[in-house]
């Protein structure tokens, strides 16, 4: 390692010495003219030359290395992101909004994640193993796990939904059990997006649009969510076609209303019942 170190400036200047050499002044109509140039330079005058630092012939030193390389790979050096994921109950790692097998990983564990450009690999995070190696997805909501690694016995997550969603409504708690079902732990990201609704739309609209939703067969979250938003556009719409309330104008004069002399009779009438008794001073003389 020290002699790769002491000798890396010497090799790291051989591109300026092309630059400052061979290709100085130089202009060339095509990359395959340069090239044939260059190979001309290289063998004629590069090779043979002796090296200042060394003292010996380039080409002598070259062949001393010879047996010590190795091909080139065939891909370029792939540049790739480091993180670290749980893995779910579901048995997958989220990247990018979409779930990924983990297994050999262990439920709640972490494991470490290597974001390549067109691929995963999910390594143990202690020895740096490599578990699993996937495609990256195009479309967020991708689900990659094939379906005998898939779990479908109820998690206390899975309870904790169905309880949410029946308190939605009946319709809504069938659609989630179904989808469950169907899915596996997997598909709980769906059913948390269904019982969410109710944080923003009235239960009673969602249950109906669950309702729809399994009349014609479509179960997904997207589907619910487009159908309690029409639902609530037609309510709006109902109670803007509503006409308003007409205000009356307020009248003096009305047969159910008394004069106000009689209410002024009533009030002194009261006003004197209520003044306590005062004795007759000449009744009781000195």
């Amino acid at each position: 390692m020290q002699c790769a170190l002491d000798s890396k400036g010497a090799v790291e200047n051989a591109i300026g010495h092309t630059q400052q050499t061979a290709l100085k002044g130089r202009r060339f109509d095509s990359i395959e003219e340069q090239n044939e140039f260059l190979e001309h330079w290289e063998t004629k005058w590069a090779a043979p030359r002796i090296h200042g630092s060394t003292r010996r012939q380039v080409q002598a030193m070259f062949e001393e290395e010879r047996a010590h390389l190795l091909p080139l790979p065939v891909l370029g050096m792939q540049f790739f992101i480091e993180e670290q994921r749980t893995v779910y109950d579901d048995s997958c790692v989220r990247i990018d909004h979409s779930s990924y097998a983990a297994r050999p990983a262990r439920i709640g564990t972490k494991v470490l994640v290597r974001l390549f450009d067109r691929h995963i690999e999910i390594r143990d995070l202690a020895t740096k193993a490599l578990l699993r190696t996937h495609t990256r997805a195009d479309r967020p909501g991708t689900v990659v796990l094939p379906m005998r690694e898939r779990i479908f016995n109820p998690s206390r997550e899975t309870r904790t939904i169905l309880n949410r969603a029946g308190m939605i409504g009946p319709a809504a708690h069938a659609l989630c059990q179904m989808l469950f079902a169907a899915e596996g732990r997997v598909g709980q990201r769906k059913l948390w997006g269904i019982v969410g609704l109710a944080d923003r739309y009235p239960r009673r609209l969602i249950d109906a649009a669950c309702a729809q939703a399994l009349q014609e067969g479509l179960y997904s979250y997207r589907h619910v969510r487009v159908l309690t938003e029409h639902l609530v556009e037609q309510a709006l719409a109902q109670i803007d076609a509503q006409p308003a309330a007409t205000s009356t104008a307020l009248v003096q004069d009305h047969p159910l209303i008394r004069p106000a002399q009689d209410y002024a009779d009533l009030f002194t009438a009261a006003a004197q019942a209520q003044l306590p008794s005062t004795p007759d001073m000449e009744d009781h003389p000195a």
